[in-house]
């Protein structure tokens, strides 16, 4: 195609100059008779390869031969040249190929490819090579689909304002009813992917607007079903779980072609203007708990005091009536032992009984007893008695000695007389 186009463009007989004062000169080599070449004539003038042609002794390559050769093939190619029907329908088709071929395309790993065919979604291609209709007739958008892309509800981070550090609060988004009328300030960041290019560029006209409004009232409808302490404290996974899903549901709903990656709870908290009194009032309520759990420690402990006692006595007086019952069971079989043995000889254990109970009368008695047929034959005996009863006690002291003495003067003067 470049020689035939090359060769339209001369006409036949052409020889290559250049242009001075007005009028074309021909090359040198171009000349009928002595140059034949730019380094001499055909008949061995000089060359740059020296005498007698080029490498190895050939001469260069003629290019008005060249030109003349291609000419004569594109003109059996195409009889009428370019400008026939036949060169026309050859570049035409030429041209039409190369355009057919512009469309391929690539789609890259992190990449969906969105075909389109006169502005209609088509088809949603994985990555690779892969190939539509060209343009204007057809066109492919590739969105990333890995980039994980998050929306702020309840506040908005500086980077996204360009500054350093900190954040703004958004209250009317934030600000929400929860299930026992209390209202709570909530802040949480949604993240999210696209999960089915098409979908997402064609389904939804503003992913951003629609991810952070499902978002809201995703999180509103729950909330509105939570006691306000369950959501500040241990219900802080369950909510953030149940409003992920629930996201999930409504984008899914909408075919917006995004999946909600995860939901994450940044503030949880009343609002700011009560945010003192609110925690005076959980000041409060930890010291009535203090105190309520202070006064169930001290009832408990008298509780279990009372009862300990309580139990003691019980046993106590468990042990003293089986004491009490053994005791007059034991005296009950004694005395029937002895009734045995009284029935058996009453008068020898009428005797025994009476010595006993006598001994067990006079056992701690200081009495000393004289036998009264002594003192018949008119003299008095001498008995050592304070000797005697320091033996039979262990009495050191004079008093005691003489009330002993006084005593036994007094039991012997009484049995002198009888």
């Amino acid at each position: 195609m470049l020689v035939g186009s090359f060769s339209a463009a001369f006409p036949e007989g052409f020889r290559p100059g250049w242009r001075q004062n007005g009028d074309w000169t021909t090359m040198p080599w171009n000349t009928k008779g002595g140059g034949g070449g730019p380094w001499g004539g055909g008949g061995g003038g000089p060359n740059p390869w020296g005498r007698g042609g080029g490498f190895g002794g050939n001469r260069p390559p003629d290019l008005e031969e060249l030109l003349r050769k291609s000419q004569d093939r594109f003109r059996r190619a195409i009889p009428g040249g370019l400008g026939s029907g036949k060169g026309i329908a050859l570049v035409v088709a030429i041209a039409f190929v190369i355009w057919m071929l512009t469309g391929l395309y690539r789609v890259q790993p992190d990449e969906q490819g969105v075909e389109l065919i006169f502005g209609k979604w088509v088809q949603t291609t994985q990555p690779g090579l892969n190939y539509n209709l060209p343009p204007p007739i057809g066109s492919v958008e590739t969105p990333k689909v890995t980039r994980v892309n998050r929306v702020e509800i309840g506040f908005r981070s500086n980077f996204e304002t360009g500054r350093a550090a900190g954040s703004r609060d958004v209250p009317q988004e934030g600000l929400m009813l929860t299930g026992d009328e209390n209202i709570i300030d909530i802040q949480f960041v949604i993240f999210w992917v696209i999960k089915d290019a098409g979908e997402f560029l064609f389904m939804i006209r503003n992913p951003e607007d629609t991810v952070k409004n499902a978002g809201e009232s995703a999180m509103r409808e729950i909330i509105g079903k939570t006691p306000f302490e369950f959501a500040r404290t241990q219900g802080r996974a369950r909510i953030e779980a149940e409003a992920r899903d629930l996201i999930q549901s409504i984008l899914d709903q909408y075919r917006a072609g995004i999946e909600v990656t995860q939901l994450e709870m940044q503030r949880v908290d009343p609002p700011l203007s009560v945010l003192e009194a609110f925690r005076d009032v959980q000041a409060a309520r930890a010291d009535k708990e203090r105190a309520v759990n202070e006064a169930q420690a001290y009832f408990n402990e008298v509780t279990q005091k009372a009862e300990g006692q309580a139990e003691r006595v019980v046993k106590e007086a468990e042990a003293y009536k089986i004491e009490k019952v053994a005791i007059a069971r034991g005296d009950a079989q004694r005395f029937l032992s002895v009734y045995s043995e009284y029935a058996k000889a009453k008068d020898i254990t009428r005797r025994r009984i009476y010595l006993e109970t006598m001994e067990l009368i006079f056992r701690d008695m200081n009495k000393v007893l004289v036998e009264g047929g002594a003192t018949q034959t008119g003299t008095v005996p001498y008995l050592p008695l304070t000797e005697l009863l320091n033996r039979a006690h262990g009495l050191g002291s004079g008093t005691q000695q003489k009330s002993s003495a006084q005593a036994a003067e007094t039991e012997t003067g009484s049995g002198s007389g009888q």
